[in-house]
């Protein structure tokens, strides 16, 4: 949550640079502790209360200050930031794999399970968990039957959904969407959605009860617990 913006006068908000003690300022609201509020009008400065000492603060190139973003020194990617009527200097500052000093990219234009993280020019590349793909549109990964026009989900879950499953079989208990086990893997399962598998965790301290199709404390599933401690 925003704190609310500390007012300073126009001329030295005209003075003041990204770092530097703003003099003659009005004290910080709070005087212990690291406190971030929005500057009225930049979306790409902020000021900063550190145990009640007041300074001007600049995001990165690619960031942008929200009171919500950590990705660098209190900013959020610019794209997740909604600046309202502060102005935002967008211009990039671009490097080798890099378009902004701060961002995240597509590894490539077709389906890929991996990206690109961009940190102070310097490009990394990350790997989405198992089963999803890189999403452009969020920014993010996401489940390959929704970006059917560059992805096979067969291809990246390793499975093809049937098209029937035997009446009575824990399968059919989720039918539309039935599940299945993933051989050899306690901790995950497949669900198909409108015939597209999608591959699924149980998620910490949980595995997959084979014969319910569903996930259940490792506890009461001594192979599962067993396999965990090898």
């Amino acid at each position: 949550m925003v704190a609310p913006v500390i007012v300073i006068c126009a001329a030295i908000l005209a003075t003041a640079h990204a770092g530097v003690l703003v003099q003659d300022a009005p004290q910080c609201p709070e005087q212990h502790g690291i406190q971030a509020y929005a500057h009225p009008e930049s979306c790409n400065l902020f000021f900063l209360c550190t145990n009640g000492t007041l300074t001007v603060e600049s995001c990165e190139n690619g960031l942008l200050f929200d009171g919500k973003g950590a990705v660098y020194n209190h900013c959020n990617y610019h794209w997740a930031v909604d600046c309202g009527d502060r102005k935002a200097d967008l211009t990039p500052i671009s490097t080798p794999g890099c378009e902004y000093q701060f961002g995240i990219y597509p590894e490539s234009h077709e389906c890929s399970t991996n990206y690109i993280k961009c940190a102070h020019g310097e490009p990394h590349p990350e790997a989405c968990e198992p089963g999803l793909v890189y999403d452009h549109r969020i920014h993010g990964c996401n489940w390959p039957d929704l970006l059917l026009e560059t992805c096979n989900p067969e291809a990246v879950v390793g499975f093809k959904c049937p098209t029937k499953v035997p009446s009575g079989s824990p399968a059919a208990r989720f039918w539309p969407f039935p599940r299945f086990a993933v051989p050899g893997d306690c901790h995950r399962l497949i669900t198909c959605v409108n015939g597209h598998p999608r591959l699924i965790s149980c998620g910490d301290g949980k595995a997959l009860d084979e014969s319910t199709l569903t996930c259940e404390d490792i506890e009461h599933l001594p192979h599962c617990a067993n396999a965990l401690r090898k």
